[in-house]
């Protein structure tokens, strides 16, 4: 039982880091109905910008909280290129096109980072803080999975804060439910989608912080496999929800852990693939997701 309770809180831990990522897929999606395939990239930025910061103040407090704010202001602008130059003006186009486009970009992030000469191919340490753990009988949980779980949890409230109780929040709200008619009642169409963006990949720039605090080694594709099971967290969750997405996040994260502590790790890429086709098999649109009638 002690190793169930171990594997949960290591679960939660990894859930949360899946679940900030699911976020940003979910929200894009539900604007403007597009998978963002580079938004796995973004993380990797965003934990390069945080390492380059740890790296030229240390691991403390005010490090740490530099860190953060450096990998979520750089992915923030990083968004607003990629919405403005790749995905506006195919905006109109068939979706393929749009798709095709996000993996386009996708590869360029990954081929810029590995010729840029201060970043390379080659994996990098990441710097963290002293390990610390804290046993309550026989669970243990560290200083650095509390870090992430309270991180994660505090955004995530803050997005839900955002969403809800802004007028930012209620103009993506309108934009997500019927595009036209929030234009036609005033809505700035462009900067809405643009600010959903800049959310979601702030998000995507404090998870790579975190999972590259988690599990400290860095390189230019570090961001494919978190972004690949972030977007099965939010298909899980039922894409276009954010609800959801922070609960597929959560259930992919213990599910991976589970698989590690009770039978091969090696398993554990599968288990998430396989969760994937049996949501898609038996609840297409995810466990928060609702069927929508489209007029043709």
């Amino acid at each position: 039982m002690a190793l169930f309770f171990q594997q949960v809180i290591n679960g939660l831990s990894l859930g949360s880091i899946y679940a900030l990522i699911a976020l940003g897929y979910t929200m894009v999606y539900g604007i403007v109905k597009l998978i963002n395939f580079a938004h796995g990239d973004v993380v990797m930025m965003g934990a390069y910008a945080g390492y380059f910061v740890l790296m030229a103040l240390g691991t403390g407090a005010l490090g740490m909280t530099l860190a953060f704010v450096a990998a979520m202001a750089f992915c923030a602008v990083l968004s607003l290129a990629i919405e403005r130059f790749a995905y506006r003006p195919l905006r109109n186009a068939p979706r393929l096109n749009s798709l095709i486009t996000a993996i386009a970009v996708e590869l360029i992030l990954q081929n810029v980072m590995r010729v840029l000469p201060f970043v390379g191919p080659d994996p990098r340490p990441f710097p963290t803080i002293e390990t610390k753990n804290f046993s309550f009988q026989s669970v243990s949980i560290s200083n650095i999975q509390l870090i992430v779980i309270a991180a994660g949890a505090a955004l995530m409230i803050l997005l839900n804060f955002v969403v809800n109780r802004t007028r930012t929040g209620k103009a993506m709200q309108a934009v997500s439910f019927d595009l036209e008619a929030a234009s036609l009642m005033g809505i700035n169409v462009n900067r809405t989608i643009a600010i959903t963006f800049v959310i979601g990949s702030m998000l995507a720039g404090a998870g790579g912080v975190l999972y590259a605090t988690a599990y400290p080694q860095i390189n230019p594709m570090m961001g494919y496999m978190p972004g690949l099971k972030a977007f099965i967290a939010a298909v899980l969750g039922g894409i276009g929800s954010i609800p959801g997405a922070m609960l597929g996040g959560v259930i992919l994260g213990i599910a991976e852990t589970l698989t590690k502590g009770y039978g091969p790790s090696q398993y554990a890429d599968a288990i998430s693939f396989a969760i994937l086709i049996f949501i898609l098999l038996v609840k297409p649109t995810g466990i928060f997701g609702s069927r929508r009638t489209v007029k043709v």
